[in-house]
């Protein structure tokens, strides 16, 4: 058996904030594979290289909102606490790009999903220790 900081209560937040923060990103990587123009820069056309660059943010995000899924649905607070903390991760990463992109919208809306999935990583893991199954 493992232990992990947590409480059943904040579970539910942390699936709930996780599984927001996943399925966006990976709604914003389909989207750049079916209309590219809705995540490109203003002006921008699509391109051969934006298709690829769609393409690879597509495998990293589709996968990652699968395992979540699971985790959230199996109830492995372990792996939560490690995909929602590489969600926020990721999501700080994508307001970086947003910044360096001059792009108010691809800083703020990452922003604030890195900014919730923290509270709810923080939330989690600061919880009493409770036995868990693997």
């Amino acid at each position: 058996m493992q232990t992990i900081p947590r409480f059943a209560g904040n579970m539910g937040l942390a699936s709930a904030l996780t599984a927001l923060n996943v399925v966006v990103a990976s709604g914003f990587s389909i989207a750049g594979l079916i209309k590219p123009e809705l995540v490109l820069p203003a002006g921008a056309t699509p391109t051969d290289a934006s298709a690829i660059f769609a393409m690879y943010a597509a495998a990293r995000t589709i996968p990652l909102t699968l395992i979540t899924m699971a985790a959230i649905y199996a109830g492995y607070a372990s792996a939560l606490f490690v995909l929602g903390l590489l969600a926020g991760i990721i999501q700080f990463a994508d307001a970086a790009v947003g910044l360096l992109q001059h792009d108010v919208g691809k800083t703020v809306g990452p922003l604030f999903l890195a900014i919730l999935q923290v509270y709810a990583v923080r939330v989690f893991w600061s919880q009493p220790a409770q036995q868990l199954s693997p």
